[in-house]
């Protein structure tokens, strides 16, 4: 990213570094650093881009260790939660029965737990307004499709790697899709753009029109 930027790394463990993330950007942003540009966290990492005629480097790496080491300080990103409704299974979910055969539960027992909790935004990435979210349940715990679709319908709600997502439009995607919604995650002509944004909380509700196998 070039001088003006500094990365921080959370390790390995990424659901878990991720919400270290973004209490990291809340108190970053909170403390309005003089020189501070952008403030960009993502499921292992923290992008701090600034400009150097305002900030040396050194200072600022000294100036962020200093608000990290203080206990307790980082509010939210968001105090909003957002509900996605979701029609679970059929159509809409393909994969439903394989996730719920792969975690060894029903189908209704793997909606019951994905629509059981409230989780946060920890990244948009991979196409405008695509938000990954979690962390998920454990029992939900699977890798990724051994393969890829070519195409996913806008609005399918998915899970992989201990995260869920929603894609924004049709897109290629390695996920399991396990229901869909009608909301749009991504309008250019709108402001902001994307429905999502990182920090917010999200609950997914079951909704009437899904099919359970």
């Amino acid at each position: 990213m070039g001088e003006g930027a500094l990365l921080l790394d959370a390790g390995p463990t990424v659901t878990a570094g991720s919400r270290a993330l973004l209490a990291a950007a809340a108190c970053i942003e909170r403390a309005a650093i003089s020189g501070v540009e952008t403030i960009l966290p993502t499921l292992s990492s923290l992008l701090i881009t600034f400009d150097p005629l305002h900030i040396s480097p050194d200072a600022l790496r000294i100036t962020v260790a200093s608000l990290l080491a203080q206990p307790g300080v980082a509010p939210p990103l968001s105090a909003r939660t957002v509900e996605i409704p979701v029609r679970y299974g059929g159509g809409d979910g393909p994969d439903l029965a394989d996730v719920a055969a792969h975690c060894a539960l029903t189908p209704t027992e793997v909606v019951t737990l994905h629509a059981g909790s409230v989780y946060r935004v920890l990244m948009i990435g991979f196409a405008p307004g695509y938000p990954y979210i979690g962390p998920l349940p454990p029992a939900l715990e699977l890798p990724r499709r051994a393969t890829p679709r070519q195409q996913v319908p806008a609005g399918s709600v998915a899970i992989a790697a201990g995260l869920a997502g929603i894609y924004p439009d049709q897109l290629p995607g390695g996920w399991h899709l396990i229901g869909r919604t009608d909301l749009r995650l991504f309008d250019p002509h709108t402001t902001p753009p994307a429905l999502l944004a990182i920090g917010d909380a999200v609950r997914f509700v079951p909704i009437d029109g899904g099919v359970l196998p």
